[in-house]
């Protein structure tokens, strides 16, 4: 009956047990104390858990110290660490399946995993790079070559290791064979797909990028620290160590970040314009005229909270009512991110993805949520954000032939004069 009920909380079913039959039951991945020897000697005297506590207070600091100096560095230092991330999370997910894959002796799994990830980073940065460096491209034959043909490049690549895999298939390992396969796609899904979005969400203004990004840490923060002193209600199985204190305390404590970090960034250019490349200088730049969202404006408070705060108005910045939305995702949505990979590591029997950040796991550890927080803030910003932008309108309008310019161009003047904007503009 315990060994029932520990299935039961395990999640595990019949079906379970059958495959686990045929990946071999691998068993869980030895866990060993990576905590530094210095910090080992310094906190021998502590129980487990305060132990626990402070080397993860102290790495948290170095992370945090770390994520600032990246960010004075520069949007180019910035997505050169997205995509190391990238690719050590990508690591420690193949990984896994490979403890399980290569006690069968079958050829090609990490050779094609690897393979895939880079067709996937190869056409996802170069519709990047044909996006938002199109002037460049333009002036360089080899690259203007390969944006024109870029996706049947992607296709043509994607397409060998396809056949690649199906020359690999082994007789009586089918089925475990395209599980792997389907298991290196979902990663691909999850792991290149949201850093290609954290990527063109630095785009948009490094604002779009930091608030996001430091809302979910502080949630993890906050949500721990509040769990650590007040827990004492579950929250979920997949994580017992989660509780109801600690998920509500990080939520209004995440909110009120939100919003006062917004109020910080919101004043600084260098923050809130887009990051655009400078075709002169051949380097990024963030200056420009402030848009209304990072205008300060006057709000009217509602009645019932003027009794209370003692104010009728208030001054803030609009992007700090779009932080609302997203720390509160980062608070009630972005935690599951971290079950589901909870969820995961449970399915496979093991503490963390990796033991590269002492106390804190592996990298995808410390990312899980951080992914399902930069599909959501593409997300807004193309629904509640975003319009046309003008110059890249005009950079497409210019590649066309001049037949098709001039006829754009009579189809404009005919707009124009019918919306009478172009009589005033001549008159002007």
């Amino acid at each position: 009956q315990e060994s029932e009920s520990e299935n039961k909380l395990d999640g595990e079913t019949a079906s379970d047990s059958e495959s686990k039959s045929e990946f071999g039951g691998s068993p869980p991945v030895p866990t060993s104390d990576d905590t530094p020897e210095v910090l080992n000697r310094a906190l021998s005297n502590l129980s487990s858990r305060w132990k626990n506590w402070w080397v993860r207070g102290i790495l948290t600091l170095a992370m945090i110290t770390f994520f600032f100096i990246i960010i004075y560095l520069g949007p180019m230092v910035l997505m050169t660490i997205v995509m190391c991330v990238q690719i050590k999370c990508f690591h420690e997910i193949i990984t896994i399946g490979y403890n399980v894959y290569h006690s069968y002796d079958l050829p090609w799994f990490r050779t094609l995993s690897w393979y895939f990830l880079l067709c996937v980073n190869y056409f996802f940065y170069g519709e990047t790079v044909t996006d938002y460096f199109f002037t460049l491209v333009q002036r360089e034959e080899p690259l203007r070559i390969l944006s024109k043909y870029h996706r049947f490049i992607s296709f043509a690549l994607y397409l060998t290791g396809f056949c690649m895999f199906v020359l690999s298939l082994v007789k009586k390992h089918y089925r475990l064979q395209f599980y792997m396969f389907g298991w290196t796609h979902v990663t691909l899904l999850i792991v290149v797909t949201q850093s290609h979005l954290i990527i063109h969400n630095l785009f948009e203004g490094m604002i779009w990028f930091i608030v996001p990004i430091s809302c979910v840490i502080c949630n993890d923060i906050m949500a721990y620290m509040f769990g650590f002193f007040f827990g004492r209600t579950p929250l979920i199985k997949l994580s017992p160590k989660k509780t109801w204190e600690g998920f509500i305390g990080g939520f209004f404590a995440t909110v009120l970040f939100g919003l006062l970090l917004s109020y910080v960034m919101s004043g600084y250019r260098c923050f809130t314009c887009p990051v655009e490349f400078n075709n002169d200088t051949n380097s990024f730049t963030v200056d420009c005229e402030p848009s209304e969202l990072f205008q300060l404006q006057e709000y009217n408070i509602p009645a019932v909270l003027q009794s209370v705060v003692g104010w009728k108005t208030v001054r803030m910045y609009p992007f700090q009512i779009h932080s609302i939305a997203l720390s509160t995702f980062a608070s009630l949505i972005g935690p599951f991110g971290g079950f589901f990979a909870s969820g995961f590591k449970r399915a496979f029997k093991i503490k963390d993805f990796a033991n590269t950040i002492p106390g804190h796991g592996g990298i995808m550890d410390r990312f899980d949520c951080q992914y399902l927080m930069a599909t959501f803030v593409n997300v807004y910003i193309a629904s509640f954000i975003r319009g046309p932008n003008p110059s890249k309108l005009i950079q497409q309008f210019l590649t066309l032939r001049p037949d098709q310019q001039l006829h754009i161009f009579n189809t404009l003047k005919a707009h124009l004069l019918d919306k009478g904007m172009l009589g005033s503009l001549e008159d002007a």
